[in-house]
């Protein structure tokens, strides 16, 4: 199955190598790496030798990893396994605006625009979410003052900084203003 050149065809190819994009070929071993976000369903990661393997670690910064050896399914089985009709994915419905071009006096299309619904705000924050870096601050506390941070501090904190920064859009909205400045958190420097 091998051509001249010594590389497989095309019939006799299984999957490609995903550094050198080399062929597998139909039960031939092949590898993968031992990190499971390097072999999900979307981003399966299969490598024709451990030399290959090897190119993809310092892209990926893997703490520890190994090449996994695996053997390519034989054309009959990869047949069984790919045999009844694939489900058909069903992409959500929307309603899509109509696209009207704005014309220049010349008659050439100077933009594009949309016309119609306008686009959705990005979600709101959760009350309860956590608005600090967690470890960061645990870390500060711990090489400032020598102690450790209970985890129940951080839903404190975030809730004062709700108060904080609500009290601030006030003054910023009080100035005719959209963007918060340093100055409008000079209530905090009375303290």
């Amino acid at each position: 199955m091998a051509s001249p050149s010594g590389t497989l065809d095309e019939a006799s190819t299984w999957k490609r190598c995903s550094t050198c994009r080399g062929p597998i070929g139909f039960g031939r071993i092949y590898y993968v790496c031992s990190v499971s976000t390097c072999n999900r369903k979307r981003t399966v990661f299969r490598f024709c030798a451990v030399e290959c393997w090897e190119e993809h670690l310092p892209l990926m910064r893997h703490r520890e990893a190994w090449a996994v050896e695996e053997t390519a399914p034989s054309r009959e089985q990869w047949a069984e396994q790919n045999e009844g009709p694939k489900p058909q994915r069903r992409r959500p419905t929307t309603e899509v605006a109509p696209v009207v071009d704005a014309v220049r006096e010349g008659g050439a299309p100077r933009r594009r625009i949309r016309v119609g619904s306008a686009p959705k705000p990005p979600p709101e924050p959760t009350p309860g979410e956590v608005l600090v870096v967690v470890s960061r601050f645990k870390n500060y506390v711990k090489e400032r003052f020598g102690m450790k941070t209970s985890d129940a501090v951080m839903d404190a904190l975030s809730s004062h900084l709700r108060f904080v920064c609500q009290r601030a859009s006030e003054n910023a909205k009080a100035d005719g203003r959209k963007t918060l400045l340093d100055r409008d958190f000079e209530f905090l420097r009375g303290r």
